[in-house]
Parts: structure tokens; C-alpha cells; sequence
């Protein structure tokens, strides 16, 4: 081996070394955190209703409605693609309208567990107090005027993927990319009358990358190889996706609704797509 072969042994021994030191600066165990979306900042920055009192709504059906399963090239997971629990973020982006001052949300997916509640504390105050006074001490249950239904209805995995690479003299480097798309779909229904008010949909896609190379060379007159490999990809969390998708659904729903009287807005009579104050994507791309 001359020196110079010895020398690119060295670096590239280094490089190996640097690599796993990083893989060893990864925090485990480390306090859980908030991330936020771009799109729950739009919601909380939205004005406050125009001489209007607080809309009660009713989060009831919002499910995962694709039934995909997580994809993986060489065997079939049992673990579905999308969360199955989207209805939190629904709720969550409702309540962050305004930041509250918009929707009054009441409780309808636990509503049995309030229901038994309830009744334990009705029961508990007869015993104590009479039947009289229990039912007067328990307020009824707020109703709401309108219902939220929908869900996700599309996931559509490796709808774009490529790369490309390039190998001389025994080092080679490679790019890889895939994109995966996931769609939501909102209602907003009238409970007096059961009309579909509003009907919205919004699609996100989801993005993962890889990079990598590696090095292969013989050494002492081809009788000795080294090889050397390294590389990261990196994913972005379906979760985040579904949430900020959910969002923008929430968000068009409130635009729609201005438009279409159900609601006022203070300082604004109408909302279109090239409006300046808040536009409205097509399609929401972080």
C-alpha cells in the first residue's frame, strides 16, 4: 500500500468514526415538545365574528376512510398508513379559530362516557340531596346547530419517485426521492334541517429523500478491498402532514362559510382566491 492509498484509508476512516459519533449524539429519552403547522397561525390570526355570538358545532364521524395499509416493498404490514385518529386535530384546528372566539365545540365522540357521568353525579345527588334538587343543580346538555363529518379519503403512496447517480474510479454517490399524497374531505351539515352547508377537501403531498454513497477499491495489487458506505434519508411525518391538511380544510371552511353568509367576518364581506389578506392555495405546500 503506498502513501497515498494510506492516506485515503485514513480520511475515510475518519469520515466512518465522524458518522457514528453523530449517530451517538442522538438524544433519546429527550421531553416531549409542540411542533406547530404554517396553517395553525393562519387560523389564529383570522379577525373575530362580526356581532355574532359563538357557533356551537359537533365533531361526529371523522375517520380514516382508505383502509391503506403502511407500504413496504417486501412484505404487508398490518399497521395502516394514516392515523385513526384524525378527529382530534379537527376539533384542535376548530378551537385554534380565532383562537376560540369563533366555535363553542361540545363533546359527541366520548358522549357515552358523559353520559354515564352524569348520570353518576344525578345519582349521587339524590341519594344526598333528593331527587328534587339533583335535577335542578344539573344543567342540560349544550345542543349543537351544526355537525362536522368527513375524513380521510385518499392515500396514495410512491405517486412520484426517481433519482439519480454517478460512479467513477470505485466512488459512487446516488440521490433517491419519493412523494406520497394524502387527502382529507369536510362537511359542514345543518342539524334543523340536515342540508350539506359546506363541502371542502384538501390534499397534501408527503415527501421523503435519501442520499448516499459508498467506496469500493482494491489495495496491495487487488489483494486487499475496502469498502466504505454511507448515507441518511429523511421522511416527513405523515402525522404532520394529516394535521396541517386537516387545517387548510378547516381554514377553507371558514372562508367558504364568509362567503356564503353563514358567518360574518369583522372587516371582511368577502373572500376569494387572490385575496391579499387571506388567500386561499389549491393546495397546501409547507
Amino acid at each position: 500500500m503506498d502513501i497515498y492509498t494510506g492516506l485515503k484509508v485514513i480520511g475515510l476512516l475518519c469520515l466512518l468514526t465522524g458518522c457514528a459519533s453523530n449517530g451517538q449524539n442522538i438524544k433519546y429519552g429527550a421531553e416531549p415538545y409542540i411542533e406547530g403547522t404554517t396553517t395553525i397561525e393562519k387560523l389564529r390570526e383570522i379577525p373575530d365574528l362580526d356581532n355574532q355570538p359563538q357557533i356551537t358545532i359537533a365533531v361526529y364521524s371523522f375517520k380514516d376512510q382508505t383502509g391503506q395499509r403502511k407500504p413496504n416493498p417486501n412484505f404487508s404490514q398490518l399497521s395502516t398508513a394514516v392515523t385513526q385518529g384524525p378527529d382530534v386535530w379537527v376539533i384542535s384546528a376548530l378551537k385554534a379559530v380565532s383562537d376560540g372566539d369563533w366555535f363553542k365545540v361540545v363533546e359527541r365522540n366520548g358522549l357515552s362516557n358523559l353520559v354515564k357521568e352524569r348520570q353518576l353525579i344525578r345519582s349521587t345527588r339524590e341519594l344526598y340531596d333528593g331527587e328534587a334538587q339533583a335535577k335542578n343543580q344539573l344543567k342540560p346538555l349544550t345542543f349543537a346547530g351544526l355537525i362536522v363529518e368527513g375524513g380521510i379519503v385518499g392515500y396514495d403512496s410512491n405517486i412520484a419517485s426517481g433519482g439519480i447517480g454517478a460512479r467513477y474510479f470505485g466512488i459512487g454517490v446516488k440521490e433517491q426521492y419519493r412523494t406520497d399524497q394524502v387527502t382529507v374531505s369536510l362537511r359542514v351539515v345543518a342539524v334543523q334541517t340536515g342540508e350539506i352547508l359546506l363541502s371542502v377537501s384538501a390534499s397534501k403531498t408527503i415527501a421523503s429523500y435519501s442520499l448516499g454513497g459508498d467506496v469500493f477499491r482494491f489495495l496491495d495489487m487487488g489483494t486487499k478491498a475496502l469498502e466504505f458506505e454511507s448515507g441518511n434519508s429523511t421522511n416527513e411525518p405523515v402525522n404532520y402532514a394529516i394535521r396541517a391538511t386537516i387545517e387548510h380544510a378547516v381554514l377553507q371552511m371558514v372562508y367558504e362559510g364568509v362567503n356564503k353568509g353563514l358567518w360574518k367576518m369583522q372587516g371582511v364581506t368577502k373572500i376569494g382566491n387572490t385575496s391579499k389578506y387571506y388567500p386561499v392555495p389549491d393546495k397546501l405546500v409547507d
